[in-house]
């Protein structure tokens, strides 16, 4: 018995030595959003499982944005795991900077992501990064505010319905604004926000032979609403204003309506953060009847940069973060209302996730968003919030400028439109379009 004992003990032993030996510390870029946020809390259940160590770098999302462009692009190797959306990750794949993802075992069941979302993180087919949660946009709102305005939104409203609630809704003596928008500006914060809603008017980044659009009267419409809607029912300093902090302003029950990702339903239905938890309603992103909707189409996915020394734990860890297991972890932990949506299908045919009030509204929202036809006019590029070019992300962060100054009040909207037509023809041209 004692040779048995001491055999066993031997063996455990000499497999916990083989564990902490193949153990890697892999270092992975994030944004600082509550989803984010949570995966880090549980990080220890990653770590138990493989033996893997994750040091976590969180950044805001414009600063994010730019270090994991840097460090790729610069072969910097500082991160094994980088957070990245649909823009980044097929223009990425396609030019071998990223790991396929062509491997991942039969149990994490690849083909159970979301069509919507395993097309924009593909390049031909091969996925180069996994979602992590998925989004589109959609109208948060104060359903008390709402009926002391004396209107009832619907589940698909137009802007000149959601203009008119806004103005109604606004109580600058209590503090209320009636609509809280994205302002601050960059790619994926104002103008994000402003190109799709864009779409909705008409208006579109490039015509066909991918000439500038923004000297044309359907920006001027988009623009002008935005801007005149902001001046009389949005918040102070609303230029400066992105998505979290528009997510605070909100829980703290100062916006009568956000329009912004459908990942923010759980933080302002969540009674421990939100003051209006209970009063919050959603609908549709606007229309202005011309058939296409303001909302995007998005997913914060984790991607692996080509030339990590720690691929094999990357792998690894990316199977752990966006597993169906996963799920149901956070589950178990902070209720079903908290598990990062958008990603699965069979999320969305849980009985109990189903009982989730915005469950079916971010969904519908999700599938209602077409990348290849994002806009009314005919367009030469894919995506709905982005034109999926190199070029873009540098342009659209100058016309962000540019449009956050006009909304400040530090030019007009004839002169920020003006300056975004000129900049944008001259990059254009300039990378030979």
């Amino acid at each position: 018995m004692f040779v048995l004992n001491a055999f066993r003990t031997a063996t455990a032993i000499s497999l916990l030595t083989a564990a902490a030996a193949s153990a890697d510390t892999i270092t992975i870029a994030t944004v600082n959003n509550g989803d984010m946020i949570r995966m880090q809390g549980f990080t220890d259940d990653f770590t138990a499982k493989t033996g893997h160590e994750v040091e976590w770098v969180t950044l805001e999302e414009n600063v994010l944005r730019q270090r994991v462009t840097t460090d790729i692009t610069t072969k910097g190797g500082q991160f094994d795991i980088m957070t990245i959306g649909m823009y980044e990750t097929p223009i990425w794949g396609k030019q071998g900077w990223l790991v396929p993802l062509d491997d991942l075992s039969a149990d994490y069941d690849t083909d159970d992501i979301l069509p919507a979302m395993r097309g924009g993180l593909s390049v031909d087919g091969t996925l180069y990064a996994a979602p992590f949660y998925g989004e589109s946009s959609m109208i948060m709102y104060r359903k008390d505010l709402m009926e002391n305005a004396g209107l009832d939104m619907p589940d698909a409203p137009t802007w000149e319905f959601v203009a008119e609630a806004a103005r109604a809704m606004t109580d600058r003596d209590a503090g209320i604004n009636g609509i809280c928008l994205r302002g601050k500006a960059g790619w994926g914060e104002n103008m994000a926000f402003l190109t799709a809603t864009a779409n909705a008017f008409g208006a579109r980044w490039f015509d066909e032979s991918w000439g500038a659009q923004f000297d044309q009267p359907a920006w001027k419409e988009t623009l002008e609403f935005y801007v005149n809607l902001m001046n009389d029912a949005g918040p102070p300093g609303a230029a400066n204003n992105g998505f979290n902090e528009n997510l605070s302003l909100f829980q703290q029950g100062k916006c009568g309506m956000w329009i912004d990702a459908t990942v923010a339903a759980s933080f302002v239905t969540n009674p421990t953060d939100s003051t209006v938890a209970d009063q919050v309603g959603f609908a549709l992103a606007p229309d202005t009847g011309k058939g296409k909707r303001g909302n995007w189409l998005w997913a914060w996915a984790l991607g692996i940069p080509a030339g990590t020394d720690n691929e094999a734990a990357a792998k690894e860890f990316i199977e752990w973060a966006t597993s169906k297991e996963y799920l149901e972890l956070v589950a178990e932990k902070d209720g079903w209302a908290n598990v990062p949506p958008g990603t699965r299908t069979s999320l969305y045919e849980n009985a109990e996730y189903k009982k989730v009030p915005f469950a079916q509204m971010t969904l519908d929202s999700i599938l209602s968003a077409d990348p290849t036809a994002p806009t009314v006019d005919p367009v030469p590029y894919v995506g709905v919030q982005f034109a999926a070019i190199p070029e873009f992300a540098g342009i659209a962060t100058q016309v962000g400028q540019e449009f956050s100054a006009a909304l400040a009040g530090q030019q007009s909207v004839d002169e920020a439109l003006a300056n975004a037509q000129a900049l944008t023809t001259d990059e254009m041209e300039a990378a030979g379009y």
